[in-house]
């Protein structure tokens, strides 16, 4: 059953991969449905794939792939919740291990051009608390790349 709302990312050809690499990366996902175009489109021939139907993390999604007229920018993000440094490791490992891209603040970028913030539990829970603990958290996520849950810890403490 298709779900009222979902949320439609455009690719320049590569939904397909991009949907297969969410699946096996991340729990709670998969590679729903492929369709083919019936006729050509301005991006590409009949029979080629048009749209995919897939799930990340429990959240619907389809694939376009309408051209390179469209690319992903940072206005756009998915912001999975880690529960320690091994979870953050593990997908923002694989993220950019896959062709992707480091950047700031538990941000990285997908080789598709999509962008993930990778966010440890703790850091939210210490943005959350406010005050001085918020403050310090953020002053030391503010010179990550990944997340450092420990550093962040830490921060929460006013240690360091």
């Amino acid at each position: 059953m298709t779900a009222k709302n979902t949320i439609c990312l455009w690719y320049d050809g590569a939904a397909e991969d991009a949907a297969r690499f969410y699946a096996q990366t991340f729990p709670d996902s998969s590679l729903d449905s492929v369709h083919r175009a019936p006729t050509d489109f301005p991006s590409g021939k009949a029979g080629d794939v048009l749209t995919v139907q897939f799930t990340v993390l429990g959240i619907p999604c389809i694939g376009l792939n309408g051209g390179p007229i469209f690319p992903h920018t940072e206005a756009f993000s998915f912001q999975v919740m880690t529960e320690d440094q091994a979870e953050t490791d593990r997908y923002w490992d694989a993220i950019v291990g896959n062709g992707g891209q480091e950047s700031a603040c538990g941000w990285c970028k997908d080789r598709w051009g999509l962008n993930w913030q990778i966010t440890p539990r703790t850091l939210t829970e210490a943005l959350a608390a406010g005050g001085d603990e918020a403050a310090r958290a953020f002053g030391a996520m503010m010179n990550m790349g990944k997340i450092d849950v420990a550093a962040i810890d830490a921060a929460r403490r006013g240690e360091g």
